[in-house]
């Protein structure tokens, strides 16, 4: 069963993407703060990570770098979803390989959709 870290402050928000995504097939595991968010991704290797922008013990920005310089763990695709609505967070996060960016509230179909889109990407993307 593939693995999924939600690393998120709100239990409820957590388990609300949860509850989206156990219906597909993955396992849900749990971070409620940025310390919490690095150290699961590195002992249990998710298959994707969910990522709040705005938690304790350091901001969503952060696990994302560290997760990038780790070779033990940026190969993981993140998608950061978050309440945040500053457009250069949002750049910062895809600057620095966010394969998306969700606004909450997120709907089940769109949650769904990304992490689609983030576990099997198109090999032949159209061209700009």
């Amino acid at each position: 069963m593939p693995k999924i870290l939600i690393a998120d402050d709100s239990r409820f928000q957590g388990q609300l993407l949860a509850s989206f995504l156990s219906p597909k097939g993955f396992e849900a595991l749990y971070a409620l703060d940025a310390l919490q968010a690095w150290t699961t991704a590195l002992r249990s290797a998710p298959q994707l990570i969910l990522l709040d922008i705005n938690m304790p013990g350091g901001t969503g920005i952060e696990v994302l770098k560290r997760l990038r310089m780790s070779t033990k763990t940026q190969h993981i695709p993140v998608i950061v979803v978050s309440g945040e609505e500053n457009p250069a967070t949002e750049s910062m996060a895809r600057s620095l390989g966010a394969i998306d960016f969700l606004h909450k509230p997120v709907e089940a179909e769109q949650l769904c959709a990304a992490v689609d889109r983030a576990l099997h990407p198109d090999p032949h993307p159209a061209k700009q």
